[in-house]
């Protein structure tokens, strides 16, 4: 148990270790626990930001190859949120329809479609860099019928926003000092900032629907049904 907990309190030490045993593995261990942090709603407590600039240390330390470290790490970040949308929707239409799931009901998910129709990119980039936040995006995503096309050209580019910056930073300034004890700070001020924008959209739209009697135009009910009109 002490062994799972220290992870995520010192990835790095805990990563050089598994390099030392298992060599060639960690890139698998690398891609298994960035897909499931990302890509499977009941894993968001998993250490991804940690786990990337931990990569990068390794990779600095010459125990990875930088460049087998990036695509696979960027690999498992785009397939794992691809993953959680089709999760997402498939689930949708399911939850909406179940009698057991009496809270959340057809305007919820329109409230959702409206959302990610209007800002689903917003919410694809930014999120990535929020912990759990980033593990559900993708998942709303495919509960609100985000069309695919879109949500994969977010996903991408929020995939190499996410990964290459964090993994080079490893990789460049890991070995720092002063990098080292100041890295919770310089990631809680990343976070700040892009919290703020991400929640500014989520007041503004919610003032919005205070004041909306109806779904907009052009929204959908899982299943492509058109709303009620009253």
């Amino acid at each position: 148990m002490e062994d799972f907990f220290a992870i995520f309190f010192n990835t790095s030490e805990v990563m050089f270790e598994f390099v030392e045993r298992y060599g060639a593995f960690t890139y698998l261990l690398l891609f298994l626990i960035i897909f499931c942090e990302t890509g499977l709603v009941v894993t968001p407590f998993l250490p991804g930001d940690g786990l990337l600039f931990s990569a990068g240390i390794l990779a600095a330390a010459n125990k990875l190859d930088i460049w087998w470290a990036l695509l696979i790490l960027l690999s498992a970040a785009i397939l794992g949120n691809t993953s959680n949308y089709f999760i997402g929707k498939f689930l949708g239409d399911r939850v909406v329809h179940a009698k057991k799931f009496r809270l959340i009901r057809k305007n919820h998910i329109l409230r959702t479609n409206q959302y990610y129709e209007k800002h689903g990119g917003k919410a694809l980039i930014l999120g990535r860099f929020i912990p759990v936040i980033r593990t559900m995006v993708p998942f709303v995503a495919g509960i609100g019928k985000m069309k695919f096309r879109p949500f994969m050209n977010f996903t991408i580019l929020g995939g190499m926003i996410w990964v290459l910056p964090i993994t080079l930073g490893g990789y460049y300034f890991g070995e720092s000092i002063w990098v080292q004890k100041n890295f919770l700070l310089i990631y809680l001020l990343l976070w700040i900032l892009t919290l703020i924008p991400l929640l500014w959209d989520v007041i503004v739209m919610r003032v919005r629907l205070m004041f909306a009697k109806r779904p907009l135009p052009g929204t959908r009910l899982p299943g492509g049904k058109k709303p009620p009109l009253d």
